[in-house]
């Protein structure tokens, strides 16, 4: 079968050939005097068009390597700012943690370091009850998948090495009834050791421990989740380290999923009593998604975006499915596969990772054709220019309102990642600049206590937002000092907002000094001072809100760097394997790109497709059953067709030399048909798309899948 490369040599040969011929007029004066003319301006248009596809083709390979390449530094920045936010949630908690480790060792070396000859014995060592005793520290996971954790367990083993522990990560499958004590033990000691030993002697690594001459850093033994673990098996192995800690200074890391009740559920009595337990909280998943939404999507920290439906299939996927960290950062690296690959425009994106855009990062002339350049006021040229620069300043505002807007919500436990999807939709942000935001408020009543034609306004008008903003009137001053010091923090970089918000502080500090000694009015006078703030501190968002949270897709050129097609993530995501198979075989020319098999009509077999892609061909001129027989007369005949295009080839080059001379085509035998057809056949019966014949009917195969 022809390749790419192949056709586009074959085209190409005919350049040389008019190059050296273009001078020689007096030979072809000799050879056709008449058609001289029509000849030249023939081969001069050929050339040209020849010229100006190739240095179209280059340029679209130019522009895909550049998309590609924007899209590796971009997906880089994503991991790496995820995981830093992850490192940053759990530094205290991994600080909290060393730190009892620490203290535990302490404890456990406070009775003296052993002599060589007791440490290396091959029994333990009989003392008291007390000195069994583990120091176990039960980490408990909020996560009800276990998969978000598995890195942040990896992460507390090198944060322990880091400080001089001897650290081995262990998981559930270590302690399986199938593998027994021995099959953790292994692991342990391969941890431990770095060797690839195969024993299961624990006196291998009291050895190994006793020939350190520094006896200041303790083993920690991390089990990644306890409650997949063979109860058994996990019993068995607390028993036995409870008889080595003398020995082997040894801390358990347990962690649960589940409650604190678990470890007395999975394991048995004996092995609780050996357990000195201590407990440490990892963060809430609501909290470390905020985290992540925060630094990946509504800080544009790699120059790329979503839209609002794309946001919200996201949002549904997470909270409807297994609302997980791990497929919600699956879902945000397909949604940027998906727009590198469908965005011709997108190599430009590089330009917004950069903190100052610079002329030379202008859109493309071809952006102007976007759907969100019809209707510019300033000039096409100052548009191009300007346009990164623009859009990153109107992103870094929307970002600064967005965070503040969730700082007020956290005490109504408001999750960033329903304040983000609101901000995004463009026809809540038209309403906005409609028409006010909330309903003016009623200073007879709490704002909580609305009635019902205001409720029903701000589900129309705001939704979330107004709720939101309508919080800030019912803070008490303590409450509103703070939310003013994290506006403060928000908006630092962003002047329009950030003055704004001094002047309101300003304001609260002259409240806050007052004399010691206040008369009963002068008290009355300063709590209205204090609604007062409050109410400016609600205008001021309102305002913030209604002029800068402008969503990404309302901005000009946002095509080049947000992705909107919610289908195509929905389709990469969940998927039809069956319908793709299909497709696939029924269009194999696409992904083999050979010229042979690109023919006017579609889906007509011809000899050069490949076995597989021509039976499921013939297969679409059956119903639900298919007669082996006549099913492979038509594969016999369509494979024993002789090709005649490169014949037709040879004939229309202008140079003998040029000519390709093909041989015939061998003949096919029987016994090859038969094998070709029997392989096709077993595979279209793994894809899932035939069932084999029954002994009922055994010259009939049924399909099973139909239509697209």
């Amino acid at each position: 079968m022809a390749t790419a490369d192949e056709v586009h040599i074959s085209d190409n040969d005919l350049k040389p050939f008019f190059v050296l011929h273009k001078a020689s007029n007096s030979q072809q004066h000799a050879r056709k005097p008449v058609g001289r003319t029509s000849r030249k301006v023939k081969v001069n248009l050929s050339s040209s068009l020849a010229a100006s596809d190739e240095s179209q083709l280059l340029d679209d390979q130019l522009h895909k390597n550049s998309r590609m390449k924007n899209f590796h530094d971009a997906w880089v920045k994503i991991e790496s700012t995820i995981k830093d936010v992850l490192h940053n949630i759990n530094a205290d908690v991994f600080n909290e943690i060393n730190g009892w480790v620490q203290k535990s060792f302490g404890a456990i070396c406070s009775s003296g370091k052993l002599d060589t000859n007791k440490a290396t014995c091959s029994y333990p060592i009989v003392t008291d009850v007390t000195s069994n005793q583990i120091f176990t520290a039960f980490v408990v996971m909020s996560n009800i998948e276990f998969v978000d954790d598995l890195q942040t367990f990896a992460d507390l083993g090198v944060h322990l090495q880091s400080h001089g522990c001897h650290v081995a990560n262990l998981s559930s499958v270590d302690f399986s009834a199938k593998s027994g004590i021995g099959g953790c033990l292994r692991s342990l000691l391969r941890q431990i050791l770095n060797s690839s030993t195969d024993a299961a002697d624990i006196s291998i690594l009291a050895s190994w421990y006793m020939e350190h001459d520094d006896y200041k850093n303790p083993v920690v033994v991390i089990i990644e989740d306890m409650d997949r673990c063979s109860a058994s098996v996990l019993s068995d192995f607390i028993l036995m380290l409870s008889e080595w800690v003398i020995k082997i200074p040894v801390i358990l890391i347990l962690g649960v999923a589940t409650t604190l009740e678990a470890p007395k559920n999975i394991l048995s009595s004996k092995a609780v009593q050996h357990l000195s337990p201590s407990k440490f909280f990892l963060g809430h998943p609501t909290d470390r998604l905020d985290a992540i939404i925060e630094a990946v999507l509504v800080k544009p920290c790699s120059g790329f975006l979503v839209g609002h439906k794309v946001a919200a299939f996201i949002r549904n996927c997470f909270l409807r499915q297994d609302g997980t960290l791990t497929s919600f950062v699956r879902a945000v690296k397909m949604a940027i596969v998906q727009h590198f690959l469908m965005e011709p425009l997108s190599f430009t994106v590089k330009g917004l990772l950069d903190e100052e855009v610079a002329e030379a990062d202008a859109w493309p002339r071809q952006a102007l054709d976007l759907p969100s350049c019809m209707r510019l006021s300033e000039p096409k040229s100052e548009a191009l220019l300007s346009g990164a620069s623009q859009m990153k300043e109107v992103l870094n505002l929307w970002s600064s309102v967005v965070l503040c807007l969730h700082e007020v919500g956290k005490n109504q436990r408001t999750t960033l990642l329903d304040l983000y999807d609101e901000a995004l939709d463009p026809k809540l942000y038209n309403l906005r600049n409609s028409d006010h935001l909330e309903v003016k408020p009623d200073p007879q009543r709490p704002s909580w206590n609305y009635d019902m034609h205001g409720q029903s306004f701000e589900r129309q008008k705001g939704g979330l937002i107004s709720r939101t903003i309508r919080q800030i009137r019912d803070l008490p001053p303590a409450a509103l000092h703070q939310l003013l010091e994290k506006w403060d923090k928000q908006t630092e970089g962003v002047d329009m907002i950030h003055e704004k918000v001094k002047e309101l502080r300003l304001q609260e500090d002259d409240n806050l000094k007052e004399p010691p000694t206040r008369s009963r009015k002068q008290t009355i006078r300063n709590n209205g001072n204090s609604d007062r703030l409050n109410e400016k501190a609600a205008a001021l968002i309102t305002c913030m809100t209604r002029e800068h949270m402008q969503p990404v897709e309302c901005i000009p050129f946002h095509e080049i760097v947000c992705f909107r097609n919610a289908d195509k993530l929905q389709a990469a995501l969940v998927g039809d394997p069956r319908k793709r198979i299909q497709l696939d075989l029924l269009e194999c020319n696409k992904f083999l790109k050979c010229s042979c098999c690109c023919t006017k009509s579609h889906n007509v077999p011809i000899s050069s497709m490949h076995d597989t892609s021509l039976m499921y061909t013939l297969a679409q001129e059956h119903g639900n059953l298919i007669n082996l027989h006549d099913w492979y007369q038509s594969f016999k005949a369509v494979i024993s067709q002789k090709t005649v295009k490169d014949k037709h080839k040879s004939k229309l080059s202008p140079s003998p030399k040029k000519r390709k001379i093909t041989a015939e085509p061998q003949i096919i035998t029987e016994a090859s048909a038969q094998a070709r057809f029997c392989r096709a056949v077993t595979e279209l019966q793994i894809t899932g798309l035939l069932r084999m014949p029954s002994k009922r009917r055994q010259d009939y195969v049924q399909r099973v899948a139909f239509g697209l």
